[in-house]
């Protein structure tokens, strides 16, 4: 971790994915001690992504469209606008953390998330949250595809598949070593710099 400007990532920690919902994921629950652990002892340096449907299928483009035909009851429309808050002990952190919404599996679609980033000279970013297998897994390989240096913190991620979840790790564990790391949570904390600064505020897509 020397030299490393880093953010601490954390993908979808969300009331759709906690609670009784089509997208529950149960292991959410027992990651989130970990996760906490590092939002708030780094609150300054931790960007929450929410992931964002939109009011109606229709509202999307191309196979999006058809994922939610399927997925009609996840909608807006059908659930209101406040199932995509962060579960509440995250939500409370913000600010200073801050949060970037996004509409797909992966947060750098838009360009806007890596333009904030590179601009406050960040190198390194620590990843947990949800599900290790779609949404962590793309965020880890766009990051890498940026230049990223990442750090997968593999008990402080979760799935609502555990063969997938498991897959997962060895894949980026595995190929893309040079450029990624895993590590536990505490390990993390133990080896990341003290005594630093960093930019506040809402990040919103």
């Amino acid at each position: 971790m020397e030299n490393a400007n880093w953010i601490h990532l954390c993908i979808d920690m969300q009331r759709m994915f906690a609670e009784e919902t089509p997208w529950h994921v149960p292991w959410m629950r027992d990651v989130s001690p970990q996760v906490l652990e590092v939002a708030q002892r780094y609150p300054h340096r931790t960007i929450f992504t929410r992931f964002v449907p939109p009011k109606r299928a229709q509202d999307m483009p191309g196979t999006w469209r058809a994922y939610y035909e399927k997925w009609d009851s996840m909608t807006l429309e059908v659930l209101g606008p406040e199932i995509v808050d962060l579960v509440p002990a995250l939500k409370a952190l913000v600010p200073p953390a801050r949060i970037f919404d996004k509409m797909t599996y992966s947060p750098w679609t838009t360009g806007e998330l890596h333009r904030v980033l590179a601009g406050e000279g960040c190198n390194t970013l620590a990843i947990s949250g949800g599900e290790t297998d779609v949404c962590v897994l793309a965020t880890a390989i766009g990051a890498i595809d940026l230049g990223y240096r990442v750090v997968l913190l593999k008990d402080a991620v979760c799935s609502g598949a555990d063969e997938t979840h498991d897959a997962s790790l060895e894949l980026l564990g595995d190929r893309f070593s040079v450029q990624l790391g895993i590590s536990t949570a505490e390990d993390f904390l133990r080896r990341v710099p003290t005594g630093d600064d960093h930019a506040a505020g809402v990040l919103r897509r």
